[in-house]
């Protein structure tokens, strides 16, 4: 039931500010997808650049579509409303209200990414998405939730949240195998890069799109940021309670 209670407060949310949240999802992606995508005619691995980027692009606006969901929401409702340690002295259990949130997040995450499929849909470019790639794209929502909950907690003030935009999701955005791809950086920062969830996404929605394999390695990726973030975040709000 905390689970449904959480996931229904985002239902609310999204219904209450459903132009403003669409609107926000579409607007980056789509000035990226016209400046570089087609403003910039190019190729990538001999293929046209839009193929490339477009991807990319859907697996940059599940991280940000994700992250922004619950960054700021959760250092608002817990700096300010106070909203968690109502949480806290609920009967709710507190994992419960955790994973309500991190799926929350994830579905805002994906919906964003599925707004960028719905734009791109008209050019023609033969890119496959299919359920598997969904299913990467919910699962690259959950770990930036996680992440995004993990740092509202160590959130010290209102400001805070932009700034975790700024030096985590920003930096992501533009290095992680979306513009360009990560073979081209130098050895080590490469092996750096390639080993962040954005890195893996993006190469495993790209490797279906153009019907390849997406493999393992980038699942395990993802799973051990899922793990080591949700257990910090559980370790966190426990802790908490018990101050």
């Amino acid at each position: 039931m905390g689970i449904i209670t959480v996931l229904w407060e985002k239902w609310v949310e999204f219904r209450r500010d459903f132009y403003k949240i669409t609107v926000s999802a579409m607007i980056s992606p789509l000035m990226y997808l016209v400046i570089f995508g087609m403003g910039i005619q190019t190729t990538s691995h001999g293929e046209p650049y839009l193929h490339f980027l477009i991807p990319g692009i859907v697996s940059m606006a599940t991280m940000t579509g994700s992250f922004s969901a619950i960054c700021q929401n959760m250092s608002v409702q817990r700096l300010y409303e106070k909203a968690l340690d109502q949480v806290m002295v609920s009967p709710t259990p507190l994992w419960q209200f955790i994973l309500g949130q991190i799926i929350g997040g994830s579905l805002r995450g994906l919906y964003a990414g599925c707004i960028i499929l719905f734009l791109t849909w008209p050019i023609r470019t033969d890119l496959i998405f299919n359920g598997l790639s969904i299913l990467i794209m919910f699962l690259n929502g959950t770990v930036f939730s996680t992440i995004a909950l993990v740092l509202s907690f160590l959130a010290k003030s209102y400001s805070d949240a932009p700034r975790f935009t700024s030096f985590i999701i920003t930096p992501m955005s533009f290095l992680c195998n979306t513009f360009f791809s990560t073979e081209q950086m130098p050895a080590g920062f490469r092996q750096l890069i390639s080993l962040l969830p954005l890195s893996q996404t993006s190469a495993m929605i790209r490797a279906i799109a153009n019907e390849e394999s997406p493999g393992i390695f980038g699942f395990l990726v993802l799973g051990v940021y899922l793990v080591v973030f949700g257990i910090i975040s559980v370790v966190f709000i426990y802790k908490k309670k018990n101050l």
